[in-house]
């Protein structure tokens, strides 16, 4: 029979210390966000969700509404597959740019200065496109452009060139560099090594990683309409403002839908990419 203390979990006091640190960590935190759950159960509160709730039934479905959520569908998602395709347009060179994997001088050891710089340039411009969200982009191309999906078409762009060029970069540069390398000591340009080697290895994973941000973009391009970029998310927001809860439930409906559909779409094609 094995001894009781066998059965002890040797590093359960390190995990439970850990946990209370973490705890109290998130005190401070939790002060500085005035983070109170306990107002959504108070009397006012659950009056105020019971009304808004309340409203959302029934469900419009009124056929000429029903005709302009179809059709502000489809724009949310023409926005989104428009946004990643401009995207991949600047992602793609930048990420062949900051890839040091490409690099002929750095074949010998450590990379010359001039391309050293170059692609540290490259990422530095990266890190502050994607440091900037896709929602305060759309809130200066509002002000450019003015309403509508351009707006939301460019802010997507932006963002995504960021967010593709970089995660693009480090694919490229965690694949085995062995063919990649022997191409480019052997005479071949960076383009051919690029396409002969180099791709072949990453492409199920680059087209993964791009169909999942395309998911992503379909549900950004929702949000950005609530500041006037277009699309499903600011026939939503007008709803709201004019407190049309059924309104607003069949667009809550209709998004739940694109978002599985969006979901169920990128799976069924990262599945047939293999």
């Amino acid at each position: 029979m094995q001894h009781p203390t066998a059965l002890r979990d040797p590093a359960a006091i390190p995990r439970l210390f850990s946990i209370l640190v973490g705890l109290a960590a998130l005190w401070p935190l939790g002060i500085a966000t005035e983070f109170r759950p306990w107002v959504l159960f108070e009397a006012e509160s659950v009056r105020a969700t019971g009304r808004f709730l309340g409203s959302f039934w029934p469900i419009a479905v009124d056929p000429e509404f029903l005709r302009l959520v179809a059709r502000e569908t489809w724009r949310t998602v023409a926005m989104a597959t428009v946004g990643i395709s401009l995207a991949l347009l600047l992602a793609i060179p930048l990420s062949l740019l900051a890839a040091r994997v490409l690099s002929l001088s750095a074949l010998t050891g450590e990379m010359a200065p001039g391309p050293f710089w170059l692609r540290q340039s490259v990422r530095w411009v990266l890190i502050i496109l994607r440091s900037i969200p896709e929602l305060v982009w759309a809130l200066v191309f509002v002000r450019v452009v003015g309403l509508g999906p351009t707006a939301g078409v460019l802010a997507i762009a932006l963002t995504y060139v960021g967010m593709l060029g970089k995660v693009y970069a480090e694919i490229l540069e965690s694949a085995d560099q062995h063919a990649t390398r022997t191409l480019l000591r052997n005479g071949s340009s960076r383009l051919q090594a690029f396409c002969f080697a180099l791709l072949p290895a990453c492409a199920s994973e680059l087209t993964s990683y791009t169909i999942y941000r395309w998911e992503c973009a379909v549900r950004s391009s929702v949000v950005l309409g609530f500041v006037g970029a277009g699309g499903l998310g600011q026939e939503m927001d007008n709803s709201m403002k004019m407190f049309a809860g059924a309104e607003v439930a069949t667009m809550l409906l209709v998004f739940i839908a694109l978002v599985a559909l969006a979901d169920r779409a990128s799976a069924a094609i990262r599945k047939a990419l293999g």
